[in-house]
């Protein structure tokens, strides 16, 4: 597969320099979510308050992410996210100003953690449905989206070991100062985009009407409401995982916290392959029989890693569960994104953006409970049966969506 074609989406200039700073600021993002969790950690030695942060810094997405997609549906993205950037800059440096004052307490890292989270309820649907103006039109949408994906997840494999470095070196403060300097860099990127007037429709109906007619489309449209419900299961069942980690690499495999990284690092592997072979499709006609086969690859490799007893097929087994969600949550995404109303994009995008980002909160609660009352072997092979059942669930809608799908990509050939 030619580079080229892989990076088709990068040719349009608007997107390119989008992509550019976007992957600057979320290293920075990932390096102040590991000095966070160090620091709240260091601060308090309590496991439940490291999950209460990381609680509290996500389950406003849930509840917030529609209003996000109906802003994005209303107003002008590239200006909003302009605010969402400097909000969260504005987080950062305050965060390194009490950490570097030696004054910062676990409270403030939870108003923090909270504070973030309510902004990036509102970002995330805005990034999400900015994609088709950055690119220009449908042709580029479904590869922007995965380059997108893959950003974030090689984002997430490069800035946890420099957060680990600069931790080491010179403290959690640091972090969070790289991360506010980072957020210049989105921000350049955003001001340098030159677009040229996206029509919207007028509205004239409230909020509430207007969620409200987002929700009756994605009830009644069959696609969306297969897909997000499987988006949902999955990351219910399937996305705690990482959180389990720490136990088998301490308590099953009697390991350190290297052994932890090499864990983690082999979903993320999974997840950048997945991305990598969805931004090399040349169209989306045809993705939907993936959605279920790669729900089906996170729930086989789910229990195979429950129960084996060998490290070294566990390590083989984990990057399926990572190509499983990534590419099950990006299939979706790439699908909706293509077939929807512009007028709805950004309130539909938004139902997907709970489904993925906004349910996995309550997963990762659960799925740690089964853990303490019953072990983690447990709780992962629920999971992983839950997926599967998933799976079997979608495909037996498969005909269906279909022939609902065909006709609309047909009209996008």
């Amino acid at each position: 597969m030619p580079m080229k074609h892989l990076l088709r989406a990068l040719g349009q200039r608007n997107f390119r320099v989008y992509f550019i700073g976007q992957s600057a600021s979320l290293v920075g993002t990932w390096m102040q979510q590991i000095a966070l969790a160090w620091l709240v950690y260091r601060l308090t030695g309590s496991p439940f308050m490291l999950g209460l942060a990381s609680f509290v810094g996500h389950i406003p997405i849930l509840f917030l992410a529609p209003l996000g997609g109906l802003w994005a549906d209303r107003f002008d993205r590239r200006r909003s996210m302009l605010v969402t950037q400097v909000l969260s800059l504005l987080q950062a440096a305050v965060l390194a100003g009490l950490t570097f004052a030696g004054v910062v307490e676990v409270w403030h890292l939870l108003v923090a953690a909270a504070f973030l989270g309510v902004v990036n309820a509102i970002d995330t649907p805005l990034r999400q449905s900015f994609l088709l103006e950055l690119v220009g039109s449908r042709e580029h949408l479904t590869n922007a989206i995965a380059l997108n994906s893959l950003m974030m997840n090689v984002s997430r494999l490069v800035g946890p070991p420099i957060a680990g470095v600069v931790l080491a070196l010179a403290g959690e403060a640091w972090c969070f100062t790289i991360n506010a300097l980072s957020y210049l860099a989105v921000i350049a990127s955003l001001a340098a985009i030159r677009l040229t007037g996206v029509p919207r429709k007028p509205h004239t109906q409230g909020w509430l009407a207007g969620l409200k007619e987002a929700a009756q489309f994605a009830w009644h449209f069959l696609p969306t409401r297969a897909m997000l419900t499987l988006v949902a299961l999955v990351s219910f069942f399937a996305n705690p995982y990482a959180s389990l980690m720490p136990v088998f690499a301490r308590d099953i495999f009697a390991g350190g916290a290297d052994l932890l990284g090499i864990l983690v690092g082999a979903g993320s592997v999974g997840a950048v392959t997945g991305v990598l072979y969805l931004a090399s499709r040349k169209h989306v006609a045809g993705l939907e029989a993936l959605v279920p086969v790669a729900a089906g690859c996170a729930g086989l490799g789910l229990l195979v890693f429950s129960q084996s007893p060998w490290f070294g097929l566990s390590l083989a087994v984990l990057p399926l569960v990572g190509f499983g969600i990534m590419v099950n949550t990006a299939s979706a995404n790439m699908i909706l994104q293509s077939v929807v109303p512009d007028h709805l994009r950004g309130r539909l995008v938004s139902f997907h953006v709970m489904a993925f980002l906004g349910i996995a909160p309550m997963g990762h609660f659960a799925a740690g409970w089964i853990a303490e009352h019953f072990g983690a072997r447990v709780a992962l092979a629920i999971g992983g049966l839950a997926c599967l059942l998933g799976a079997a669930w979608f495909a037996a809608r498969l005909q269906r969506l279909r022939a609902v799908l065909e006709p609309l990509h047909a009209q996008q050939k």
